[in-house]
């Protein structure tokens, strides 16, 4: 597993509990506490051989690599055993963290300083084995959490609930939305849509085969053009500002999410159906295309919303109450959604 390693830079704005729930370690001046074990290191950083040889017992060591020499002195490092070695580079980027991959993988962790999400995927993603973790250097709880989603994919989930559908109307012809990703779903996995930004429905990926049609596990058919999803984990958009290249929130039935890019966007006119669903109280709802592929996840298989009936169950996200500014949550402003 990747390691999420943090340095707050000037003001900081990270809460406690972020840090606690997401990050491996903390950097304070030249102290690494590992937080899972409540230890202690010292962060030595070496500029020449002396002070690598005086202290080579040191189990953390932090070198900025710009050029030859100073590779070789990360190797050395690695080879008298150092656990882990923060790597930051002057110029380059990615060859040097190709180089030292290449040359001391397994025998030390290699961590990356990074300043954002995208640095931190690079990092990840070099060499295809990647580094062995990130320092990310921010004050930022939006970046912390943009990189944790890069690092830790897996740790970052949505709470799902079952809700009770309580009405299924077809209704008039209107633009829909496909959104077709670069990548590929799962069953039981697909798009978070709605009418109101604090409900929202799980809509399958087309991974189902049929009579009629192939399937399209890269496609979330998500309904009209006006309902609501995730642009990622603290944001909503609507689904006709997506295009190309930008990025959308895959989720599970088990509330896991990921991050995929969008191929494209498909707008066609076809016949709609609006579904309503009411969970804690609170009824909730979505338009979605009226056809036999468009399946919403329930608690154990999918559905299409040709088959849907009063009583059954569907998978919902509910968000916190509130408003929202541009698809960011303000909690405190008065909204209301019908």
């Amino acid at each position: 597993m990747k390691e999420l390693w943090l340095e707050t830079q000037g003001k900081k704005e990270v809460d406690e509990g972020l840090i606690n729930q997401y990050v491996d370690v903390v950097i304070e001046d030249d102290k690494a506490k590992f937080l899972s074990t409540k230890q202690t290191q010292t962060v030595v950083s070496p500029a020449n051989e002396a002070i690598i040889e005086k202290n080579k017992a040191s189990k953390i060591m932090r070198i900025c690599i710009n050029d030859k020499a100073s590779e070789d002195l990360i190797v050395k490092v690695a080879e008298q055993g150092a656990t882990h070695i923060l790597v930051s580079t002057a110029n380059w980027r990615v060859i040097p963290l190709e180089n030292l991959i290449a040359r001391i993988k397994g025998k030390s962790k290699i961590i990356a300083e990074v300043t954002n999400a995208e640095e931190a995927k690079v990092a990840l993603q070099t060499l295809e084995l990647g580094t062995d973790g990130v320092l990310l250097k921010t004050g930022k709880a939006d970046e912390l959490m943009k990189t944790v989603a890069v690092v830790k994919p897996d740790a970052l989930r949505l709470e799902l609930a079952p809700a009770k559908i309580v009405g299924i109307k077809p209704i008039s012809t209107g633009a829909r939305v496909c959104v077709d990703t670069c990548d590929l779903m799962q069953p039981g996995e697909g798009m978070l849509v709605g009418s109101q930004s604090a409900g929202l429905f799980l809509v399958e990926a087309e991974v189902n085969e049929n009579p009629y049609v192939a399937s399209r596990p890269f496609r979330v058919n998500a309904g009209s053009c006006s309902m609501y999803t995730l642009g990622s984990l603290q944001t909503t958009r609507y689904l006709q500002e997506f295009k190309a290249g930008d990025e959308v929130i895959l989720v599970t039935r088990e509330g896991k999410t990921r991050k995929a890019n969008v191929g494209r966007i498909k707008i066609e006119i076809r016949p709609l159906i609006l579904v309503e669903a009411e969970v804690n109280g609170k009824t909730i709802k979505t338009i979605l295309q009226n056809a036999e592929t468009i399946r919403v996840v329930t608690p154990k298989a999918s559905k299409p919303v040709t088959d849907l009936k009063q009583g059954d169950e569907v998978m919902v996200h509910l968000a916190a109450r509130g408003g929202r500014h541009f698809g960011i949550s303000v909690p405190d402003e008065t909204v209301i959604e019908k």
